[in-house]
């Protein structure tokens, strides 16, 4: 794999001095139209050997393009905030905007190659957590985002070689330390785990490109042309998908489904309802303050029909918590700076840390549901959703996350009276809209919509609870009851 980039490669300075200057007027020129279309966003990713130049190129990069509109994450190891988060939290915290570009020193990465090469993590769970990177990748670029990888190479004598020459200049000695020299010594094992890293994840919507590196101007310009040809080509043609998205939605022959079979008229009489809402609110109370709690995250997603109730739930639910350990996230229609990002992004930034609650009001699924309903996005974007999702729920898991999802469901029978009493009563006016009533009108398409949802993305390790929320009382303590249940559960089975 690293053959090609051991041929000697070099640019005279006088070659390299006239085609950057017609590389740089055509970057500017691009960059421009991009910031202009703001259509995607642009991740560059620039890794490969210590001493390779991957800090003198970004400088280069910087200085041939307009720095205003250019970001430069770098990413060493985690931080205390970090590492309370799960492992690509910091990477969705710094993602650039459509229209911006971000050249990413260290990325998604490093820790894993890290890892291996130190032995924290077997072949298995290092090639885990590369389907776990492609599989974030293909999410990114069917959101819009174009991604260019870059390896850059050196052999061992090539390394040692560099090495010797920034120590020698006094304005570049310091870019070499004690941590340099040793990374010699693992030379070896480093292209071992990249040559297997790089041929797992040279995917055709996030390419690898390797890179020679011994000399600064050939180095520096082949990246600088790799990057214009992407962006020109992007620029002047939309992007085509070159892989399947989804299987197709089977269609139903019967009336049957997960919502008609729920018995709605299911009733919890008000003296039980009080002593079993109190029962579970104290349960919940010595569970969250337990010392298993403090190692892992809760995240609670509340969906459900207009009117079904998921507020009151909730508010049930917080009763029993310190206002000091958990968040509510309300979620209403995108800002144009969440817009700006891959729709996954505005949910990312508010995932807990360990020893935290954090309470979705409506959440991600809005994906499969409001926007497929309403035409938000294409068939093709939301049929794309469910494995994302999955995928998104499933890394959560993986880094100690406890996920719990609940649809509340009403008749139309019932949500129609609730409406009206929102109506005729002063202090509820503010929760009924024209776009409820508008909403309602769709009942039959959110039906199906909630349907294929469940089918899709109840999965054995974080399935959804369906709740009868015909009568308030018993949805509330439906809720509150399974998650002390499958909180006492998840503990239980991590301890």
């Amino acid at each position: 794999m690293f053959e090609s980039a051991e041929l000697g490669h070099a640019i005279d300075k006088k070659t390299f001095k006239a085609e950057v200057q017609k590389l740089r007027e055509a970057l500017l020129e691009a960059q421009f139209e991009l910031r202009e279309r703001g259509g995607f966003q642009v991740l560059i990713l620039v890794s490969g050997v210590d001493g390779a130049g991957k800090g003198e190129t970004i400088n280069e990069l910087y200085g041939w393009m307009d720095p205003r509109y250019l970001s430069t994450p770098a990413f060493a190891a985690p931080t205390d905030e970090e590492a309370a988060h799960p492992f690509m939290w910091r990477f969705w915290q710094v993602l650039p905007p459509k229209g911006r570009i971000g050249i990413f020193s260290g990325s998604w990465y490093s820790m894993p190659i890290r890892r291996r090469i130190e032995g924290e993590i077997d072949q298995a769970l290092f090639d885990q957590r590369i389907d776990l990177i492609n599989r974030f990748e293909a999410m990114l670029a069917n959101e819009g985002a174009l991604i260019l990888k870059f390896w850059f190479h050196l052999t061992k004598e090539g390394q040692k070689k560099r090495f010797k020459a920034l120590e020698k200049d006094p304005r570049t000695a310091w870019r070499v330390t004690k941590a340099s020299w040793e990374s010699l010594k693992t030379h070896d094992r480093l292209q071992e785990v990249a040559s297997h890293l790089l041929r797992l994840t040279n995917t055709p919507w996030a390419p690898w490109s390797v890179v020679e590196s011994a000399d600064d101007r050939y180095r520096s310009l082949t990246v600088g042309k790799m990057i214009l040809d992407a962006l020109q080509k992007r620029l002047a043609s939309p992007q085509e998908r070159e892989y399947p998205v989804a299987p197709p939605i089977s269609p139903r022959t019967d009336a049957l489904d997960v919502l008609t079979t729920l018995d709605l008229e299911q009733k919890l009489e008000r003296g039980a309802y009080q002593l079993r809402l109190a029962q579970a609110q104290g349960k919940l109370a010595e569970l969250v303050r337990t010392p298993e709690f403090k190692k892992r995250s809760l995240i609670l997603v509340f969906e459900g029909a207009d009117a079904a109730g998921k507020g009151g739930s909730i508010r049930r639910l917080v009763a029993a918590l310190d206002a000091r350990q958990y968040q509510i996230v309300p979620i209403a229609a995108p800002t144009q700076e969440e817009l700006a990002q891959p729709y996954l992004w505005r949910f990312w930034r508010h995932m807990p840390k360990v020893g935290r609650i954090t309470i979705f009001d409506r959440s991600w699924y809005g994906r499969v549901l409001v926007e497929r309903v309403e035409g938000f996005c294409s068939e093709a974007d939301w049929l794309r959703a469910y494995s994302e999702i999955n995928d998104f729920e499933h890394e959560l898991r993986a880094d100690g996350a406890i996920i719990l999802k609940f649809w509340l469901q009403i008749s139309g029978e019932e949500q129609l009276q609730r409406f009206k009493e929102r109506e005729n009563t002063a202090f509820k006016r503010y929760k009924i809209t024209d776009e409820d009533w508008r909403n309602r009108e769709k009942w039959d398409a959110y039906h199906q919509a909630v349907c294929d949802m469940v089918e899709r993305t109840s999965t054995g390790l974080i399935p959804w609870t369906l709740v009868e929320a015909n009568d308030k009382n018993f949805a509330r303590v439906k809720v509150l009851e399974t998650v002390c249940e499958r909180l006492a559960e998840a503990l239980k089975a991590k301890g």
